[in-house]
């Protein structure tokens, strides 16, 4: 199977991060149905488990193996994908779905916090993306999924880090992609407002106030419409296809295009039209 045919779940075996919650919950249960064997890894272990047993009693026919792991935990990323290769030698396809979020100006975010972020948001997907893409080069028609953000387009104030993080791997993805042509499949994935618990699991910032905090929580939670279903099936549907990149969500497509029309002033356009895409997710909510 060649990188521009479309990509075949049955049968195929899926590496995929953040799976205990969330959008990457929601890919591992899209994979299971399109009859995708599964490594599912996560830091949380009850979470993952309870994933993991779900998708055994509805698709017993799908082999499922569970992966504790912290992807802050750098130094015992290579251990892990050890494990990995040694009983899933072939790999058809890689999500790099976890990431973790973190509010605060720069100046509120400490060095290590910084860092923290980092590890887990680009320098994880990067080691385990040097680590299985051997096996990924060795199975014809791989692919690999690399999710970014909204904020991997836009970089607001209070985002920094974060968005750091996503600039970083939307880069890390798109060059990727054009070295791997007509070898791997390669797709970034930009979500928009989503509902997942990004914004309740949020980090903050020890430097920040409280209620600065907690504010800024409520206004991000309040942008989170996109149900977690939907963008897994956009996701897994962008692959089936071999896109390239894909905005997930109506929330992704105004920021991008007024960064691309805009690049130097995009902020002050998209503060003018915060009134019309707040109605826009609160109508997506009441539907």
């Amino acid at each position: 199977m060649s990188p521009s045919a479309p990509f075949r779940f049955s049968g195929a075996t899926a590496v995929l991060t953040g799976a205990a919650g969330g959008i990457g919950e929601q890919l591992a249960h899209g994979l299971a149905a399109r009859g995708a064997h599964l490594v599912l890894v996560d830091r949380d272990e009850p979470g993952l488990e309870g994933v993991a047993g779900t998708i055994r009693r509805r698709h017993p026919e799908v082999r499922v193996r569970t992966v504790v792991a912290d992807l802050a935990e750098l130094s015992a990323l290579p251990a892990v994908t050890d494990r990995i290769l040694a009983e899933h030698p072939r790999i058809d396809l890689l999500v790099n779905n976890a990431g973790v979020a973190l509010g605060g100006t720069f100046e509120q975010v400490s060095a290590e916090e910084f860092d923290w972020l980092m590890d887990v948001n680009f320098r994880a997907p990067v080691i385990l993306t040097r680590r299985l893409l051997p096996a990924l080069l060795a199975t014809p028609g791989s692919h690999l999924v690399n999710l970014s953000s909204l904020f991997g387009l836009i970089a607001p104030p209070g985002q920094v880090a974060y968005a750091a993080s996503k600039y970083a791997v939307r880069g890390f993805t798109e060059g990727l992609r054009h070295e791997l042509a007509g070898r791997v499949g390669v797709t970034v994935v930009h979500p928009g407002g989503v509902r997942t618990r990004i914004a309740e699991s949020a980090r903050t910032p020890a430097g920040a106030p409280a209620e600065e905090a907690a504010a800024g929580r409520e206004s991000f939670a309040a942008l989170l419409s996109y149900p977690a279903e939907r963008a897994a099936a956009d996701i897994l549907e962008a692959v089936e296809r071999r896109r390239g990149r894909l905005l997930v969500a109506p929330s992704a497509v105004l920021p991008d295009l007024a960064a691309r029309l805009f690049p130097g002033t995009y902020w002050s356009v998209l503060q003018r039209a915060r009134p019309l895409l707040q109605r826009l997710s609160r109508r997506r909510r009441r539907a």
